[in-house]
């Protein structure tokens, strides 16, 4: 008996010498866990505000998980030793209670020890200003992006009946604003008619069609992303959402979507009926519907099924595959799908995905915005071609390097029904989330500073867009900021940029060609990286004739004036554009304090016209930029006042020429 005694103990020693060694760090992680929490606890103890510093920031991922690591190290010890004392006196109910709880904190330990850990300054740790590819556009590589924290509601809980897709969380008019505005400077028109007409007219020459604008009839699709949209998180009787863990997942708001059928519809002139929405592989909430079926009735909303009772069309099937997966299924276990008939039928697509981290492919943007466009019942025939398709931490790789393997958002992005049709990339950035599934987050990162990120952006570059947005986010989801939901830190996560903007960078034995026509993919856009976080400079920024160009818009330029000048209070400025001469006029009704400034797309002032106070009557302002003091370019005029007690303010977007 004696002998068995001491058989079951050493057993219960081999068993803890396996955890504590499968726990075991790696000399230099444990040496860089150790010199991190150290220099974590000189700087910050003695004055706690350190801790926001990027170097501060950079470390404490390190530094709490050495702490981790050490208590869960520490309590496997103790546990197994209160074992093996209860064991030896025979109490076996509780020495089997200690097991259980050393082995579990062992587990925890083990995993936690083994997690994969993303490089928090990979954001900066690439080539930046490095463009490759073809530029594409009106401006070649130009991607806007308009921030306003007026967008949103600041206050917003994502609890249930506060979610942040409902208008109540939504300024309506700035958003309108906002999409006004990106379209405007995309495409250097100074009106939203003719900055579609110039789209439009991109679209078809580029397509072989000759320069034509919108023509009545032709049909166009709103592709929206509705990933809760799924069975058990909405009522059957009206595809109201249910109270559950997925009710505030991140998508394209409806409020984005409102301002993008205004502009089809009133500005456009298309057809209510020839305009589809919706996510077809999903179905559209009531509360979506809701916002958009009050304004525009006639519009095709789309659902995966046959609700027409609710006032949703049911999207149809194509009768064959039209999608070739150039992998030839050596990678996924598939080899083409089917689309939905809507992507044959329309003219022309606009994709308006969210801005998003995603476990499996790091960002989930326009190009993966088209998981939802075959006609499968899910996805997950797709994530072999993702950088990590099980979720798990086990990046894709290939002989040592995550670039240059198959991606199957090439063949997405570059088949002829569907990046072939979308005629401009709008990306919601309101309620940017971290994860395809999970709520909205307030971003860390400048200028957002613990707020939603009121962004819109927007492009005819499906590289160059991309590229941008994933600078954002790879940017803000780092293990500092948002601990566990740094995707985007993932090796590879930018290798379908890569192979869309340049074919050298495709995989050896890969052909892109996702018709299967013998047709291989060209250069879909440009890609490359910013300078650093703080400017945000691509090529074209900094004077290159290449690469990608940000014209960054801050919310001073658009937010929501404190009161607008009356309609007989009007602000002109005439010519628009202008090249030597521009005279300005407006009226007052009464004395006020002027001050009259020209600001560049930067938000920054760069001439100041007028400061003084004026009395009542028509009042002219001509400037003279003959003498080259600005050069070419896209300004805002600021128009403010205060009369009294009341303050007023305008804006007017001005463009110089050559």
């Amino acid at each position: 008996m004696k002998f068995h005694h001491f058989s079951l103990a050493d057993s219960l020693k081999k068993a803890q010498n396996w955890l504590l060694k499968k726990s075991t760090l790696k000399p230099v992680l444990f040496l860089a866990g150790l010199l991190a929490t150290l220099w974590f606890l000189v700087r910050v103890i003695p004055k706690p505000s350190r801790a926001g510093y990027p170097c501060m920031r950079a470390a404490a991922p390190l530094a709490s998980g050495f702490v981790l690591y050490l208590m869960g190290l520490f309590s496997t010890t103790v546990l197994f030793k209160m074992s093996k004392k209860y064991y030896l006196k025979s109490r076996h109910f509780m020495a089997s209670l200690f097991l259980l709880a050393a082995i579990c904190a062992g587990i925890v330990t083990t995993l936690t020890a083994d997690k994969p850990a993303y490089a928090n300054n990979l954001a900066f740790s690439q080539p930046v200003n490095a463009p490759m590819g073809t530029a594409k556009g009106i401006y070649p590589g130009r991607v806007v992006w308009i921030h306003n924290p007026d967008a949103t509601n600041e206050n917003c809980t994502n609890k249930y009946g506060d979610g942040w897709f409902l208008n109540k969380n939504n300024n309506q008019d700035t958003i309108d604003r906002m999409v006004s505005l990106a379209i405007q400077l995309l495409t250097g028109e100074n009106t939203d008619r003719k900055s579609w007409d110039a789209l439009f007219r991109y679209y078809n020459e580029n397509h072989g069609y000759g320069s034509l604008g919108y023509t009545a009839r032709e049909k166009i699709l709103i592709k929206t992303n509705a990933t809760s949209g799924w069975g058990g998180n909405f009522k059957t009787t009206d595809l109201s959402k249910v109270n559950n863990q997925y009710y505030a997942v991140a998508e394209t708001s409806p409020q984005m979507v409102l301002s993008v059928l205004r502009q089809l519809v009133n500005v456009v002139g298309v057809a209510q009926a020839d305009i589809y929405v919706g996510d077809p592989m999903k179905h559209i909430y009531k509360h979506c519907y809701d916002i958009w079926h009050s304004e525009f009735p006639d519009v095709n909303y789309l659902d995966h099924d046959d609700y027409r009772r609710l006032g949703r069309v049911q999207a149809a099937q194509s009768s064959d595959p039209l999608i070739f997966y150039s992998d030839k299924g050596s990678v996924m276990n598939v080899q083409s799908d089917k689309l939905y008939k809507v992507f044959e039928d329309v003219s022309y697509i606009i994709n308006l995905p969210a801005l998003k981290g995603h476990a499996r492919a790091g960002i989930t943007l326009f190009a993966k915005n088209h998981f939802g466009s075959h006609c499968r019942n899910d996805a997950f025939h797709l994530h072999n071609g993702l950088v990590d398709p099980n979720e798990s931490g086990n990046i894709r790789s290939l002989n040592g390097s995550y670039y240059g393997l198959y991606r199957v958002q090439v063949d997405l992005m570059g088949h002829e029904l569907l990046c072939g049709k979308e005629l401009v990339y709008l990306l919601d950035g309101l309620w940017a989330g971290s994860e395809a599934i999970d709520p909205p987050t307030k971003w860390e990162s400048a200028p957002f500073n613990s707020d939603w990120t009121s962004s819109v952006f927007a492009s005819q570059d499906p590289v160059a867009i991309e590229s941008v947005a994933f600078d954002f986010l790879r940017t803000e989801y780092t293990a500092a900021n948002h601990p566990g939901l740094d995707y985007p830190q993932m090796n590879g996560v930018d290798d379908y940029l890569h192979q869309a903007a340049d074919a050298a960078n495709w995989p050896v034995g890969i052909t892109y060609d996702p018709e299967n026509d013998g047709t291989p993919l060209g250069s879909l856009g440009v890609h490359e990286h910013w300078n650093n976080a703080v400017n945000k400079q691509y090529s074209r920024n900094l004077g290159m004739n290449k690469g990608i160009e940000l014209i960054q818009i801050p919310g001073t330029v658009v937010s929501e004036p404190v009161i607008h000048l009356k309609p007989d209070l009007s602000f002109t400025a005439y010519p628009n554009p202008f090249r030597d001469m521009l005279a300005l006029s407006f009226q007052l009704d009464k004395p006020a304090e002027i001050n009259l400034a020209v600001y560049n797309i930067e938000g920054k002032m760069v001439k100041s016209l007028k400061n003084e106070l004026l009395q009542a009557g028509n009042h002219q302002v001509h400037w003279s930029s003959a003498s080259g003091d600005l050069p070419p370019g896209t300004y805002f005029l600021r128009l403010s006042g205060k009369q009294g007690s009341q303050s007023f303010y305008e804006s007017k977007k001005i463009q110089k020429i050559k």
